[in-house]
């Protein structure tokens, strides 16, 4: 719908953001100065312990420099409270004493529909907390004490008890006055397909209310306390008020209890969810009897940058965890992945908190790995590679799930971890020679270690041995400094940078904090979040002096040609190293054809890098380290592919 012109900048106006962020934040006194609007918060939209989320109340707009989230009011209730645009409008304008413009007819009714069936939940969830008080709930209420939940915490969770009757909530919401349509509609009764007179869905069945993340109630799901019924576990179908597949239990609260700095533990079902929370892990939801979706994912992803998946530790546990891992492959992004906590065998998380507690979870909890490492125990788990047929096998799997990653960078960094492992499983699996040609197959060699040339060698040496890439860092730094309009257009390249000196890691962190602020005042920002003389150290060296980007500050199109030429060069010659470095290690078998093509295609890359420089618009001097650099580097080169006789595939024995 449309908006009469100045009703949102009315709003705005109307709405203090200190106010509505408030309810969703501690702010850091010490940082904040409320009587100039100026306020400073852990950010709400990732884990963080520093107050790096600013609020500008008299401009109106919010950004973190952690996460680089921003907005106005509307889009913090909209991604907080997880509603569309015109609900947080509604929320706002309550909140501020306004009326919203009258829909055109089609939404409004919608939105009238909505809040019927939300009524009509509520309504049935308070039969059914009644229900839960009365006689016929006594095995419920057992089955309750069992699992270790008092009367308050029942409550706290409003759930309830559905009575073996076919009727009984049909008749109590006719009773009500409520339209037959809505029960139905509402997805607390069905017709037969007989046309006979409809039914309750839940009965027998203790009750758990689904609330989205402003509160209402859009679903329910059902545990059924009959050993032999059909499902031991039924949610509410899809409704106008409930898709499965886009919601998750206890969003809102989860939210809420994230704000205090806790992790998001995502759980199997309810029962894990409330023992979590009560067990002091609010920050707790689940899906809804469906294996995780993208759409939840996202929410997820939304709520926190790197969610745990606490799953059980039994086979169907770790069939959800394998799943999970081929539906999040695709959508990682820089900052956004997955953590998971396989419970011990045979138990779930209900179970652990109550024979261990809330201490023996958050050991497991810490002990959550990395999505790589569970990647490679599925592909690896239970399996011998005792052949080349195997590996190769092994090594085609791989590929093939890393190739699902679309960011580069992230795959990069997964084939750098693939790697690691890989290369110590097949070390530790290869076997001693004995005397002219026998095996002794109990004994294992140790991982091989270097030899005496490869290290002296600049391809081999440690990261702050290369002179060059260091000379090439600093440059693309000060650039950046010295032309903070062009900051934005390479906030990507720049967080993916894996820079080698500590001190230029330091300040490539700071500028990506404050990447939001105003170019005027960020020399200011980066001294005073430094340490002492960090930028003065940067800008005396002497090949950045030189450099005309830096020299005559101002001109755009010159910084950025020369951050993205520096940028480049970087890429190619780290790229090309590593890719030498791998075939170096791989020296110690045979050499196949696939080997010396790697090597060919790594010297064209790295030739090509050392001539650009000569071509480079931009290019300033490098000194005598640069030119012994260059040399060393095709001597290394050479000194590698000598190693290889090309025309047989194989190493040369002398």
């Amino acid at each position: 719908m449309s908006l009469p012109p100045g009703f949102l900048d009315e709003l705005r106006t109307r709405s203090s953001l200190t106010h509505v962020v408030g309810r969703k934040v501690v702010w850091d006194q010490r940082k904040s100065n409320q009587g100039k609007g100026d306020m400073w918060a852990p950010c709400p939209f990732h884990q963080e312990k520093t107050a790096s989320f600013h609020v500008d109340d008299r401009q109106g707009f919010y950004y973190c420099f952690g996460c680089h989230a921003k907005g106005d009011a509307i889009s913090f209730v909209r991604e907080t409270e997880n509603v569309g645009f015109m609900e947080a409008i509604e929320i706002l304008a309550r909140e501020a004493g306004m009326e919203v413009p009258a829909r055109d007819p089609v939404a409004q009714q919608k939105s009238n529909r909505r809040g019927q069936l939300a009524e009509v939940m509520e309504a049935a969830v308070q039969y059914f907390r009644l229900q839960l008080k009365t006689a016929g709930a006594g095995a419920a209420r057992d089955y309750l004490d069992t699992r270790g939940l008092s009367p308050d915490a029942q409550a706290r969770w409003d759930i309830g008890f559905a009575p073996d009757n076919r009727q009984g909530l049909w008749g109590h919401l006719k009773d009500k006055g409520i339209e037959p349509d809505l029960i139905v509609d509402a997805g607390l009764a069905a017709r037969p397909d007989s046309g006979g007179a409809p039914y309750d869905r839940f009965r027998d069945r203790i009750i758990f209310p689904i609330r989205d993340a402003r509160g209402r109630c859009i679903a329910l799901g059902g545990r059924a306390m009959a050993a032999d019924a059909r499902a031991k576990y039924l949610n509410s179908p899809e409704t106008e008020l409930f898709d499965k597949g886009r919601s998750l239990y206890n969003q809102g609260p989860a939210r809420a209890a994230l704000g205090k700095g806790q992790p998001l533990v995502v759980a199997e079902g309810y029962m894990d969810v409330i023992a979590l929370s009560e067990a002091g892990f609010g920050a707790t939801v689940a899906p809804l009897g469906t294996a995780v979706t993208e759409s939840q994912l996202a929410m997820l992803w939304r709520i926190n940058p790197e969610p745990i998946i606490a799953l059980d530790g039994d086979t169907a546990g770790l069939r959800a965890a394998m799943r999970l891992i081929d539906l999040a492959l695709p959508l990682l992004e820089a900052g956004n992945s997955l953590r998971f906590c396989i419970m011990p065998d045979g138990l779930d998380p209900d179970d652990l908190i109550r024979a261990g507690g809330a201490g023996a979870m958050q050991k497991q909890l810490d002990q959550a790995i990395p999505m790589v490492q569970l990647l490679w125990r599925r592909e690896t788990e239970g399996k011998v590679f005792d052949s080349p047929e195997r590996r190769a096998a092994l090594d085609k799997t791989l590929r093939a799930a890393l190739t699902k990653i679309k960011d580069t960078s992230i795959r990069g960094h997964y084939g750098e971890a693939v790697k690691a492992l890989r290369q110590d499983l097949f070390q530790a699996a290869r076997p001693v020679r004995q005397n002219r040609g026998q095996w002794k197959g109990a004994r294992f060699t140790p991982p091989a270690q270097p030899m005496p040339g490869t290290k002296s060698s600049y391809l081999a040496a440690p990261p702050g041995a290369r002179t060059q890439d260091r000379l090439r860092e600093a440059v693309i730094l000060a650039t950046l400094i010295t032309n903070p309009d062009i900051l934005p257009d390479f906030e990507g390249p720049l967080e993916e940078q894996e820079f080698q000196l500590p001190e230029h890691r330091d300040i490539q962190g700071t500028l990506l904090r404050h990447m939001g602020v105003p170019p005027a005042e960020l020399r200011e920002q980066l001294s005073a979040n430094l340490p002492d003389g960090a930028l003065e150290k940067l800008f005396a060296l002497n090949h950045v002096k030189i450099v005309p980007a830096i020299k005559t500050p101002g001109n755009s199109e010159m910084a950025a040609l020369c951050v993205e030429q520096e940028l480049a060069k970087l890429t190619a010659a780290r790229g090309a190293v590593r890719e030498i470095a791998d075939a170096e290690q791989d020296l110690g078998n045979v050499a196949d054809e696939g080997l010396t093509w790697r090597l060919a295609q790594a010297a064209e890359a790295r030739n090509k890098a050392i001539l650009s420089q000569t071509e480079d618009k931009t290019e300033y001097e490098i000194g005598d380290n640069g030119a012994q650099m260059k040399r060393d580097e095709r001597s290394a080169f050479g000194q590698l592919l000598d190693k290889i006789d090309f025309t047989k595939g194989r190493n040369r024995t002398n």
